[in-house]
């Protein structure tokens, strides 16, 4: 495929949509206190967010959602990340889950999500789940975890491996069983909290349970979102998992924004315990501070560039999301993920022992990028799977 280069304009997104954003920012930085110690989304930050209609970005307009770009979408992250991690991240995995309502009968998805304000989906992974046919629909058992922001989520999604009513797996036309995602009211699961984590702690990622539940057919969908989308608009042309990607990469880069910001700060005005110049002078430290300044941005660039030029191909008459495509954004995401990481690193290490204090900024931001890198997103494995592509070697496609 030629390459384009994509206009200033491009890369931009939609002002209108980020400037939402960028006027909750100062709201969202100082919920950050609240929002660790509480392990949520305080109620007065979610309806600031919700009157924003910040958890609709990539919801179908039919649905009364946005239906934005991915690139204003990686914008929107960005920037609330900034402010708060734990907030982007609830924002970006409601972003991607609202992208269900393509995939939904049209009823069915006004149901779910047109009709109230504050629909929000959440969901997770469950290794012991079952989904058992049954008339008009599935008798759903399992646990699942690290359904983030499932605390003030509507719905939730429960992810299933389809069986027969004799208990034998639904194989589908590739052989493999069928998989389903079952969507339930937050208010018909039982809730267990787990989330003592080291970073993201607003986001509550927290574990909930059915047990024999009936779910109608028609309130489940297909992982293979393609065989079952009804909306026209390009946005579905793009999967879930891909905008995944752009969103928790710019969850990333904005802690990175926010930790290289607040080590300006530190290093103009502290002079080390034995010292007689701030940090600012040490030649080593202006070294690291330039390196990690143009890390940050060069991911950022490669990173708007990619999804800039695979926007504008799908997006036209026709398009379609290709592997190379796919296999581009999940280089791109987990490079920007990693050079995010790198940087804070440096920061926190750098600003010395005041960023151990949990007061510190810096603190928060290195337990969060910490937290991030350790998820799915983060996977250094994702390289692996890079490589083998480029190279024409067997690449598990699983996770691009």
């Amino acid at each position: 495929m030629d390459t384009l280069i994509p206009s200033a304009a491009s890369l931009a997104g939609d002002p209108a949509v980020i400037a939402r954003a960028e006027a909750l920012r100062p709201a969202i930085e100082a919920a950050s206190s609240d929002i660790e110690k509480g392990r949520r989304l305080p109620p007065a930050l979610l309806d600031r967010l919700h009157e924003a209609r910040l958890f609709r970005l990539l919801m179908p307009r039919s649905s009364n959602g946005l239906e934005t770009d991915p690139i204003t979408f990686f914008h929107v992250i960005e920037t609330i990340a900034r402010g708060d991690a734990s907030t982007a991240w609830c924002v970006s995995q409601a972003g991607g889950c609202a992208m269900s309502a393509a995939y939904l009968d049209l009823p069915v998805a006004q149901e779910i999500f047109g009709r109230d304000p504050r629909a929000v989906l959440a969901w997770g992974p469950g290794p012991r789940v079952k989904a058992i046919e049954t008339d008009g629909g599935y008798r759903v058992t399992g646990v699942w975890a690290f359904a983030s922001g499932g605390r003030h989520a509507t719905w939730l999604g429960a992810h299933c491996p389809v069986f027969k009513a004799d208990g034998t797996p639904l194989i589908g036309p590739d052989g493999r069983q069928v998989e389903r995602t079952m969507l339930v009211p937050t208010a018909d699961v039982a809730w267990t909290d787990i989330w003592d984590t080291v970073g993201l702690r607003g986001t509550a990622s927290d574990q909930f349970a059915l047990t024999d539940h009936f779910v109608r057919a028609d309130h489940s969908i297909t992982r293979d979102f393609e065989k079952e989308c009804r909306e026209p608009g390009p946005l579905y042309r793009m999967s879930a998992m891909t905008c995944y990607e752009v969103g928790f990469s710019g969850v990333a880069l904005g802690i990175a924004r926010a930790a290289l910001d607040a080590f300006v700060d530190v290093a103009r005005n502290k002079v080390p315990r034995g010292m007689k110049s701030p940090i600012r002078d040490n030649a080593v430290v202006q070294s690291h501070a330039a390196q990690a300044e143009v890390n940050v941005r060069a991911a950022r660039a490669f990173l708007l560039q990619a999804v800039a030029d695979i926007w504008h191909t799908v997006a036209q008459p026709g398009g379609k999301l290709t592997v190379d495509q796919r296999i581009t954004i999940r280089m791109a995401s987990t490079h920007a993920i990693h050079k995010a990481r790198e940087a804070v690193d440096f920061a926190y290490n750098a600003a010395g022992a005041s960023a151990i204090f949990g007061s510190h900024p810096l603190e928060r931001r290195f337990r969060d990028i910490h937290t991030v890198t350790q998820q799915l997103q983060g996977r250094l494995s994702h390289f692996e799977t890079v490589g083998a592509w480029m190279l024409g070697a067997d690449a598990d496609l699983t996770f691009v």
